[in-house]
């Protein structure tokens, strides 16, 4: 008679089911919904006029490039990482002038896109920053990954407050009044540009006033940087803030993503930056902090992967790819500022109850709507438009051309006039009057 077969050692009190994760659990619903007009906001990836996936022309370029080299393989990158890959990358991100780099204070580590990079920095603070209270401060709202990445490493969270909203816009003086306020030698996450989930920045000499509160309480700077040239179609630009703090002699890391600015959102492509300050023992602190990394990266991943890296290398160093990419970029970009303005014309022309000039004022992928939780699943449950809870809906899918809607169109039903549109992942010129239109009633109705 066979033994009986003894209970999991992993039950529910020590194994607990966990929740959806909220964004995947909301692309779950979509893809289940049979509605032939449901329409996807949520996602975070750039979409074309018929809400395809978008390859990059100068992507196609380097593909062919590297399917066409005698001598490509597939042996082990470094542990670091491709190095023409991750020299170049930091080029892009601090300046080709930069102090940092001709200083050589900045040690550089390939990772698995922009989420791995903060992993790896999130790990390395949480081992290695020396302050026994280490507290790590997000912006609220913030991308939702933060908190998960710096809880696994035991990192405590406290926010700033950051969206205002009443304006729809940044609350200056509640963010700088926090930082303020936070325990000497805090660790303060900020978005580079774009801001995650609000597309709200603070303009220059905000970040400057920032970056005194930062140095007088003498905290801990890490930016994440997921939407460099994406944001406003000049990489430079984009990264302004991080240089700005860099030339400041501020010692701080910088986790930087190419899934959204070169479109290679499946090949992980991504980048940790360690900048040292500008004293006598740099050099040292470097070569310091770059062995400890290693380490970790070995213990993780050994090795980050080569296919996506090798694709950015050819592109950040080739002249005339990189010209190609600028242009790419400068697509993208304009098409979700013309996006911007034609849902608020929308809205405005439907003469939608509050005030719209948020759409147009922020910047980037994503706009923070300023919906309610009811409002948005009033808007699911009525029209079948998927968005996240928090009003956030994705920017990145764009018309070529767009008639002002019909003003008239604000009945509670459906209108005959609503325009024909298929299920489509983003918004674009084939169904933003429907979205407005579902937007339109959800306010009403409130």
């Amino acid at each position: 008679m066979a033994a009986s077969t003894p209970p999991t050692v992993f039950p529910a009190s020590a194994v607990p089911q966990a929740p959806e994760d909220p964004l995947f659990g909301l692309m779950a619903a979509y893809r289940k919904d049979t509605f032939d007009k449901k329409v996807d906001l949520g996602i975070g990836a750039y979409r074309d006029d018929d809400a395809k996936p978008w390859v990059l022309p100068v992507v196609k370029k380097a593909d062919e490039i590297l399917r066409n080299d005698p001598n490509l393989n597939h042996e082990y990158l470094p542990i670091a990482g491709l190095a023409d890959f991750t020299s170049a990358a930091a080029k892009l991100m601090l300046g080709a002038d930069s102090p940092a780099l001709q200083q050589q204070r900045v040690t550089s580590v390939q990772t698995i896109s922009g989420t791995g990079a903060v992993h790896l920095g999130a790990l390395f603070l949480a081992k290695f920053y020396p302050y026994p209270d280490k507290t790590v401060y997000f912006s609220a709202p913030t991308w939702a990954n933060h908190n998960q990445i710096f809880s696994n490493v035991h990192i405590p969270i406290k926010v700033y407050q950051y969206f205002s909203a009443e304006t729809k816009g940044l609350d200056f003086r509640g963010m700088l009044d926090t930082i303020e306020r936070a325990a000497e030698g805090s660790i303060i996450l900020l978005h580079a540009c774009a801001h995650n989930p609000t597309g709200v920045d603070p303009t220059r000499d905000q970040w400057k006033e920032i970056a005194q509160v930062i140095r007088q309480k003498r905290h801990f700077p890490f930016f994440d940087c997921a939407y460099q040239g994406f944001a406003s179609g000049d990489v430079n630009r984009d990264a302004w803030a991080v240089r700005y703090f860099v030339e400041q002699g501020f010692e701080l890391c910088i986790a930087q993503s190419f899934a959204k600015n070169l479109g290679l959102y499946g090949e992980r492509a991504g980048c940790f930056h360690f900048v040292a300050s500008p004293g006598a023992d740099a050099s040292s602190t470097v070569s310091r902090v770059a062995s400890q990394l290693a380490i970790l990266q070995r213990s993780e991943i050994s090795n980050p992967p080569a296919y996506g890296a090798r694709i950015a290398s050819l592109v950040l160093n080739d002249a005339g790819l990189f010209a190609e990419w600028e242009a790419n970029l400068r697509t993208m970009s304009g098409r979700i500022i013309d996006m911007r303005r034609q849902l608020r014309a929308k809205l405005e022309a439907l003469d939608t109850p509050g005030s719209w000039e948020h759409i147009t004022d922020q910047i980037g992928m994503f706009s923070f709507t300023g919906l309610t939780e009811a409002q948005v699943l009033n808007i699911r449950l009525d029209a079948h438009v998927y968005m996240t809870r928090n009003g956030r809906i994705s920017m990145a899918s764009l018309p070529l051309s767009l008639a002002l809607p019909n003003a008239s169109s604000t009945g509670t039903a459906l209108a005959d006039e609503l325009v024909c549109v298929r299920a489509q992942a983003g918004l674009n010129s084939k169904n933003v009057e429907y979205v407005a239109q579902a937007f339109d009633r959800a306010v009403r109705a409130r």
